[in-house]
């Protein structure tokens, strides 16, 4: 969950926690609450955190810092942020990166920073500046601002009067309080800290002190990223305090951590915790990107993650039960946090609306390599896909999910290991992340498609692992030809998401075994050729021993298909029944009874594949349609918030994906593959809320059936998503047991 990424980021976090345990305990923060609210604190706490150098770890090496830059700051305010050190670190850091970003008049300004005095930002649209013969003149009332009450310097940005785009950038010191330039002190939702707003009066603003060329995007990323990463030190330390309390704490004589709806919550907590790093990540690697580039990622990381704290501390605080709620447990200075945190530098609609605008010019990038990356290997791909493109198009698509096969093109890329280039050789490429997404960007330039094996994907993964050579052989190379499409026959009437618990028996014979028994939900079985099936070959072992892995060819006597129509009113899945089935033995996979240790790696495929980026229900893609046709009740700014926070869960699974493929790039990755539960958990849930929110700006239109209106069939095809790879549900166990460590 951590924002730290690489072995010096992690040892960095680590220092920084035990600093904040150390220097500032809970119970001491406590027992200055008074001296914080009114910006007062006590000076060997914020001296100690001078001396560590963290007030200057990203100020310019000229002026004593480090230049660490934003990620890792970012790191730093976690920490901080998950220990609720005390006092105006946050609001500090905040205004010496502002000031970094002029390109003049900050020199004084960041002299000062750099010897450790505290700031705070303001801002607001009641702050308005005029220009003077002299300069500029400001007045007005700011909006409520962090660690202003007891700030040493103060940056403000104000509106331009005559001119809505600009702002002027100043800074102030507090000795410049007088009749025109006042700090007025409010009580504070954060008890840690002051919060108060500045109040102008025809305040003439020293030449000296305007800060010219602030990048706006910049300054916006800067002042989000860091905010958000306060947040997820929230989140973590909520769902860290949960899951040790529901841990211990019996009722009914068990931990009520094995109560399954309190599991349910705790993952969830823990799905959302993970969803806002990645988020507040994304933010912070924006640093260097383009302006446009800065905008997404600032206004996603606001949507995402700046609400989550709140709402993780809550959670918090319900499975501590009455304990939580008392004055007495921490839970609810960390819930105050967030709250402070939630709408202080904007609305989620506000964000919503603003990446929804933004989202119509431009799209965030999520690629991690550049042009340069690989270059060998990009003039050894680009040979054989500028061949493929002079072949043919010959492939045969299916009528139904099932992928399309064959044909010229398909032969000479799988020839080539461009099919699954991921798969070891002589296979695939035993390309990592960084080549997959070369390959990736060489299909793209050139118009093609990357070539889908649709539930093959989940099948030869399984085959090359386990399966003999002789299986290897007979079915990997015609899958990825596209000459074999497969489907799978796991789910039974009786046995969905309690797999093990399936009833299909096989009963041995000369030469192989007889399967009799009831498949359902299986996609592309109308279409495939083979199947891989789990049956029951010892229904004397435990359930999750006795079952052996088959490989069926769904024209094999006895093997009868038929469609199932779903509320789409489309036959997209199906039934399958199996009478007397013959399998030979060299169609099982492994050993009799392995069956389950080798159905972990085809579904551990599965939520993988489930869990990718892109949206087949609520996609902003689809949001963009509804907005360009006009065709939606109320008004544009409602559709455009829509978009917004479509686009935002687009991102955020986006972002989600991207740290874990780069943590297998850096061999830091969890070898725990529940973490795929995860992402799969995030992006039904993702995907249900976009939908929803589409169908919700319909209107009367809504009663509408496809393809006139597409937006209530989009919502319709939803629980396919929702079941598919496993229920959310089933996935959230997966996640208390497996990676959360809560009782079974």
């Amino acid at each position: 969950m951590s924002l730290a990424v690489d072995a010096d980021q992690r040892a960095l976090a680590e220092s920084v926690a035990a600093f904040a345990r150390k220097t500032a305990p809970l119970s001491q923060t406590r027992e200055q609450l008074h001296n914080y609210a009114v910006g007062k604190l006590p000076a060997e706490v914020w001296t100690a955190l001078c001396d560590q150098g963290l007030h200057a770890l990203h100020l310019p090496a000229a002026y004593g810092g480090d230049e660490c830059g934003l990620a890792t700051l970012a790191v730093v305010v976690e920490e901080l942020s998950a220990a609720l050190f005390p006092g105006p670190y946050l609001s500090t850091v905040t205004a010496s990166a502002l000031a970094t970003l002029a390109k003049s008049g900050a020199d004084e300004l960041l002299v000062d920073f750099a010897a450790g005095m505290t700031g705070a930002v303001i801002a607001g649209s009641g702050v308005l500046a005029s220009r003077t013969p002299e300069g500029w003149t400001v007045s007005g009332k700011s909006d409520p601002a962090l660690g202003l009450p007891g700030a040493r310097r103060v940056l403000v940005r104000a509106d331009i009067a005559g001119n809505p785009a600009a702002r002027l950038w100043f800074w102030l010191s507090a000795a410049d309080a007088n009749a025109a330039f006042q700090v007025v002190t409010a009580e504070a939702v954060d008890l840690t800290r002051s919060v108060g707003h500045a109040e102008f009066d025809a305040y003439p603003v020293p030449n000296d002190r305007v800060l010219e060329g602030v990048d706006a995007a910049a300054a916006e990323l800067w002042t989000i990223a860091l905010a958000a990463a306060e947040v997820t030190g929230v989140c973590t330390w909520s769902v860290d305090t949960a899951v040790e309390y529901i841990g211990v704490r019996k009722q009914f004589g068990q931990a009520i951590g094995s109560f399954q709806a309190v599991q349910h919550k705790a993952a969830l907590m823990r799905v959302r915790a993970e969803v806002t790093t990645a988020a507040t990540w994304d933010a912070a690697r924006a640093e260097t990107h383009t302006a446009d580039q800065q905008r997404l990622a600032t206004a996603q990381a606001a949507l995402t993650a700046l609400p989550a704290g709140a709402e993780q501390a809550l959670d918090c605080i319900s499975l501590l039960g009455g304990i939580g709620f008392t004055w007495e447990h921490d839970a609810h200075l960390y819930w105050r946090r967030a709250l402070s945190l939630s709408t202080a530098n904007g609305s989620p609609d506000q964000w919503a609306r603003e990446l929804g605008e933004r989202t119509l010019t431009a799209e965030r990038d999520f690629s991690f390599i550049t042009p340069e990356t690989q270059s060998d290997l990009r003039v050894t791909v680009g040979a054989v896909l500028d061949a493929v493109a002079a072949l043919p198009d010959d492939e045969v698509p299916s009528a139904g999910w099932a992928p399309a096969r064959g044909g010229v093109r398909r032969s000479r890329l799988a020839a080539a290991g461009l099919v699954a280039p991921h798969y070891p050789r002589p296979h695939g490429l035993a390309a990592g992340p960084a080549e997959q997404a070369v390959i990736a960007e060489e299909f793209e330039r050139r118009g093609l498609a990357q070539p889908a094996l649709g539930i093959g994907g989940w099948v030869l993964p399984t085959i090359i692992e386990h399966g003999s050579p002789a299986q290897q052989e007979r079915f990997v190379a015609g899958t990825l030809r596209g000459d074999i499409i497969w489907c799978q026959l796991f789910s039974e009437p009786g046995a969905g998401s309690d797999l093990a618990g399936l009833s299909t028996a096989a009963r041995k014979v000369d030469g192989g075994w007889l399967l009799t028994g009831q498949k359902v939900w299986n996609s592309q079985a109308q279409e495939a050729d083979w199947a891989i099936c789990l049956a029951r070959t010892d229904p004397a072992a435990p359930k999750h021993k006795g079952l052996t892995y088959f490989l069926i060819a769904m024209d094999t006597p006895g093997v009868d298909v038929r469609p199932l129509r779903q509320v789409t009113g489309i036959w997209e899945f199906n039934e399958v029944f199996l009478d007397e089935v013959f399998v030979p033995d060299d169609q099982v996979v492994a050993a009799p009874g392995d069956g389950w240790r080798i159905a972990v790696t085809t579904l551990g495929n599965e939520r993988l594949s489930m869990g990718t980026t892109a949206f087949g229900h609520g996609s902003s893609t689809l949001a963009r349609r509804l907005l360009d046709s006009a065709d939606y009740a109320g008004t544009r700014d409602d559709a455009i918030r829509v978009l917004g926070r479509n686009t935002a869960l687009e991102y955020s699974v986006a972002a989600m994906n991207l740290r874990n493929a780069l943590a297998h790039l850096n061999g830091t990755a969890d070898s725990n593959t529940s973490g795929n539960s995860i992402r799969k958990v995030w992006h039904a849930i993702a995907q249900r809320e976009a939908s929803r929110a589409l169908t919700s700006i319909v209107g009367p239109r809504a009663a509408l059936g496809h393809p006139e209106q597409p937006y209530t069939f989009d919502l319709l095809g939803l629980p396919a998503i929702l079941f598919g790879g496993g229920t959310i549900e089933i996935q959230l166990n997966i996640i208390a047991q497996r990676i959360l460590g809560l009782p079974r």
